[in-house]
C-alpha cells in the first residue's frame, strides 16, 4: 500500500531493505495488541553486512552512525511487514534500543545511535520521537558495530 509514509521515504530518496529472515530460534517481530516488538536489526542490507568492527577501535563514530541508520531502515521494513505493508498504520515510534560494539573507552553511544533515531524523525516526523538506551557492548552477533531493536505502535 502506498501511503503518506511512502510518499515522504520516496520524497527523502530512501528504499527500504527486504525484511531480514531471523537468524536464531526468534522471530522478526511480534504484535501485542497495538504495540510492535521488533527483533534487534544489525547492519545488514539485503543480506549483506555493511559494518563489522569495534568503535573506538577500526570503526568511526561516523561509520558507526550510519550502521544505525541502517539498523533504523530494517526496523522500518520490520514494521512495515508487521503492518500488512501499510506504514502510516505506524502511530508512533515508542522505543529504540541501541547496542553499540566498543572498547571499554569508548562513550560516544549517543551520538553512533542517532543514526537511528535520526531516520525515525526523518520518516515518521512527530510520530517518530522516541524514548531510547544507547549502551555499550563487547561484542554484537556477527561482529556487527551496531544493533538495533524497536517498539512500534500501531492502529
Amino acid at each position: 500500500m502506498s501511503g503518506t509514509v511512502d510518499a515522504r521515504l520516496k520524497e527523502l530518496g530512501i528504499e527500504l531493505p527486504a525484511p531480514a529472515a531471523p537468524a536464531a530460534n526468534y522471530i522478526p517481530y511480534t504484535v501485542v495488541g497495538s504495540t510492535v516488538f521488533v527483533a534487534g536489526q544489525i547492519c545488514i542490507w539485503n543480506g549483506e553486512m555493511t559494518c563489522v568492527g569495534r568503535l573506538g577501535e577500526n570503526v568511526s563514530t561516523e561509520d558507526g552512525y550510519q550502521a544505525a541508520r541502517i539498523c533504523g531502515l530494517n526496523l522500518i521494513a520490520q514494521v512495515r511487514a508487521a503492518c500488512g505493508g501499510d506504514l502510516d498504520r505506524v502511530v508512533s515510534v515508542a522505543k529504540l534500543g541501541g547496542f553499540v560494539n566498543c572498547t571499554a573507552d569508548f562513550t560516544d553511544h549517543p551520538e553512533v545511535i542517532n543514526g537511528a533515531s535520526d531516520l525515525m524523525v526523518e520518516v515518521f516526523g512527530e510520530a517518530g520521537k522516541h524514548a531510547r538506551f544507547a549502551v555499550g557492548a563487547p561484542t554484537l552477533p556477527r561482529g556487527v558495530a551496531v544493533e538495533v531493536d524497536a517498539i512500534f505502535e500501531i492502529k
